[in-house]
């Protein structure tokens, strides 16, 4: 989760989140949010991390893989990383308004996926960098 907080820090005008993805204990890929930066509406650090780790491994389908994520991902990355057969997720803050698993816990079990799971993986250090954003954002 670290490795994910220090590519959070790195998103710019972009809300700070952080992916990286882990097989067989080494980082593969690592990205950060970039819709902004990138005026792309599906450059979520996510979706980036994955398309990095399918030109790593060749191949689309991630099995073997872990995701450690600043935020719980939104209703589009978290069916990327059901179709990508990623098999751990790991995410630091919740998301009740956008975040898939709070919102639509039902979609692991629409796409038959056994991903397991787990939220609020250091979840204060990655409130905090969030919060520092939107603090910023309504100060301007």
């Amino acid at each position: 989760m670290l490795k994910a907080l220090d590519s959070a820090r790195k998103s710019g005008d972009d809300i700070p989140v952080g992916a990286v993805i882990v097989k067989d204990g080494k980082v593969i890929a690592q990205a950060h949010n970039e819709k902004e930066a990138r005026n792309d509406v599906s450059a979520h650090a996510e979706i980036l991390a994955i398309r990095k780790a399918e030109e790593i491994t060749g191949n689309w389908r991630l099995n073997g893989c872990e995701m450690y994520v600043t935020l719980e991902p939104c209703p589009m990355c978290m069916w990327a990383i059901l179709q990508s057969r990623i098999d751990r997720l790991f995410f630091g803050s919740y998301d009740t308004v956008y975040g898939a698993l709070s919102v639509l816990p039902e979609m692991i079990t629409m796409s038959n996926s056994k991903l397991y799971h787990k939220g609020g993986i250091m979840e204060q250090e990655c409130d905090s960098i969030l919060n520092e954003y939107f603090n910023k954002m309504r100060a301007r």
